[in-house]
């Protein structure tokens, strides 16, 4: 039977009641002065990696237009699927934490634009967000955990081709611009900002609209490649890395050394991802842009668990725990720490007897 995930379920008030939501979340020492310093933001990097995220964007759709419909164009649509659908992801959450630009309005103006390619709409998903980081894979309490136990292997595999999040979307995006809220987003959403999530949501499902209706006009769904497909196509990507992010880690506890994973990734990769593979470092420090924490990743490194070596190596030992959880929901991936390491608190002894 699966666990009850609804934030206004059971589970939900457990955890207010317990005192496992809003955990005091264990962080490792640093020096303020460090933290300072790997705090500073950068409109110049920022700037650089956005301005060759939208011009590889650029260049390989109008290849892709050009060579259209030729095979010829199928390497320039997958690059450009791979940045729409993929880093999207990335750049919506950099810039939802106001991390990656010094200027705010570079920031939010990247923001509304990556949260449109992503479909996720910016007032609910900025919302949901700071729910998420307050109560990471907290069982009722976090509204982004990707999988629930046990596992949907067959839904989890559909991810990668984008189908159940672009429906989800879709329907997600009609029933905001109908003007209606689920009791769970009610959770996490303030009433003031509804008028905004509504006007967010017709606006988009125009533009939507409008994109499949030149579609029709001219016979040919070339404008659906550029507008609204790579969401699909292009998915696999941020699917990959963020199934890694917490997947078949602990919930329900206090330190994210336990619930969240940094994996080591190719430079190409890492530019797509925007460094979140240091999604530990991430989550212990939210405030660092994204171009320290490999800076940040050396500093406290004597307090974390060795990362996965690679994107392979992590599912090699992902894959089988979540087949594990099938039959047993706790099984998890409990991470060895360097024998420099502040120790795991208590809570770790209730997940020893499942762990892998």
């Amino acid at each position: 039977m699966s666990k009850d995930y609804r934030l206004t379920g059971g589970n939900s008030r457990l955890a207010v009641e317990n005192e496992t939501a809003n955990p005091n979340w264990f962080r490792p020492y640093i020096d303020p002065q460090d933290i300072r310093k790997l705090m500073k933001k950068s409109d110049g990097i920022a700037l650089r990696d956005t301005l060759i995220w939208l011009g590889v964007m650029f260049v390989s759709a109008s290849f892709g237009v050009l060579l259209w419909p030729s095979w010829w164009s199928v390497p320039f649509w997958l690059v450009y699927g791979v940045l729409y659908g993929s880093a999207s992801d990335s750049r919506w959450h950099e810039c939802g934490h106001n991390t990656a630009f010094q200027t705010p309005w570079m920031n939010t103006v990247v923001y509304q634009i990556a949260s449109f390619m992503i479909m996720r709409n910016p007032v609910v998903w900025r919302a949901s967000h700071v729910r998420h980081h307050t109560d990471t894979v907290i069982v009722g309490r976090d509204p982004e955990i990707v999988a629930m136990r046990p596992p949907d292997l067959v839904r989890i595999s559909l991810m990668f081709l984008g189908i159940v999040e672009v429906y989800k979307a879709f329907t997600t995006m009609v029933r905001h611009a109908s003007g209606r809220v689920l009791p769970d987003e009610a959770e996490y959403i303030s009433p003031q900002s509804y008028s905004k999530v509504f006007l967010i949501a017709r606006i988009w499902l125009a533009i939507y609209a409008s994109t499949a209706a030149v579609s029709l006009l001219i016979g040919s769904i070339l404008p659906l490649m550029i507008v609204g497909l790579p969401r699909i196509y292009g998915a696999w990507h941020h699917v990959m890395t963020g199934l890694l992010q917490h997947l078949g880690l602990a919930e329900n506890v206090s330190d994210h050394r336990l619930n969240t994973r940094t994996v080591l990734m190719n430079p190409v990769s890492r530019f797509i991802y925007l460094n979140m593979n240091y999604h530990l470092e991430h989550h212990m420090f939210t405030m660092i842009p994204y171009y320290n924490l490999p800076k940040l990743r050396k500093l406290v490194e004597h307090d974390l668990p060795p990362p996965d070596r690679s994107i392979f190596a992590a599912f090699k030992r992902l894959i089988p725990v979540l087949v594990k959880q099938l039959k047993y929901q706790e099984a998890v991936i409990v991470p060895d720490l360097p024998a420099s390491a502040a120790p795991y608190r208590p809570e770790v002894e209730k997940l020893l007897p499942h762990a892998s």
